[in-house]
């Protein structure tokens, strides 16, 4: 059965919400309809093209790789994040938007922003664009905030976060992905809300969880992120089977007979 926006709503307060990014049809087709949600993530700046940030990523990038994962999904309901600069203003942010839903052919789309975006939330909801709020750590402003800086440490970092989902839920945002925020202030957060929070890096008391594919599959292996579990040793697994495939060429027991037309 597809998951639909409002499949995404009825679960906040019942059960937990599923997401996992995929940025091609290979990994696309096995992660649909395991998953309530897949987001194209502009984290494949640095997962797979070796970028120290997600910044350098293009609308043209964001279409390619969604409308790839877009031929195989069919079930899972498919986000695609808005990539840096292409939102500058609601009217540019309507226009990429546009393109994805019209090119691409994504479900929804993901922004990064505190209240500066609102007027962009607003403006995408009444335009018909179904739109996530990305709020707390947000990587695409890692250069201007020199880091990746943990929010909601304090009173103050609370009550706003606290004050930028109930905006941008008035704004129309049909849920919020809250990333790097501590566990307590990301529990308030998710139980004031009345959109659903997916969290990462945030704790278990929110709605749901999302994780980058290669970070849970273990295939990145440059650092693991504290609040990464790793449910596979794909790297090592991968490298031990290149290896039994570089072994067999060499001493000539592939292809076999069988395996020759």
């Amino acid at each position: 059965m597809k998951c639909t926006i409002q499949t995404l709503q009825k679960y906040k307060n019942k059960q937990k919400i599923t997401m996992i990014t995929a940025y091609d049809a290979l990994m696309a087709r096995i992660f649909d309809g395991e998953v309530d949600s897949i987001l194209v993530g502009d984290s494949l700046a640095m997962s797979f093209g070796g970028q120290p940030d997600t910044l350098p990523l293009t609308i043209d990038d964001m279409i390619y790789h969604t409308k790839a994962v877009r031929r195989v999904v069919h079930d899972s309901l498919l986000i695609t994040d808005m990539p840096f600069g292409s939102y500058d203003t609601p009217q540019e942010a309507l226009k990429n938007a546009t393109r994805l839903y019209k090119e691409a052919g994504t479900d929804a789309i993901k922004l990064e922003g505190g209240l500066e975006r609102y007027e962009h939330v607003r403006h995408l909801a009444n335009n018909g664009i179904a739109v996530m709020a990305h709020i707390g750590l947000k990587p695409q402003f890692v250069r201007s905030e020199g880091g990746y800086k943990i929010k909601g440490k304090t009173e103050i970092e609370k009550i706003h976060l606290l004050h930028e989902v109930q905006e941008f839920s008035e704004a129309g945002a049909f849920a919020i992905l809250l990333e790097g925020v501590v566990a307590e202030t990301a529990a308030v957060i998710a139980q004031a809300s009345s959109v659903p929070v997916i969290g990462i890096g945030s704790g278990a008391n929110v709605d749901g969880q999302v994780l980058v594919w290669s970070d849970a599959f273990g295939f990145f292996t440059d650092f693991q992120p504290k609040f990464v579990r790793r449910y596979l040793d794909g790297a090592n697994l991968l490298k031990e089977a290149l290896q039994r495939y570089v072994n067999d060429v060499k001493n000539g027991t592939f292809p076999s007979e069988n395996e020759s037309y």
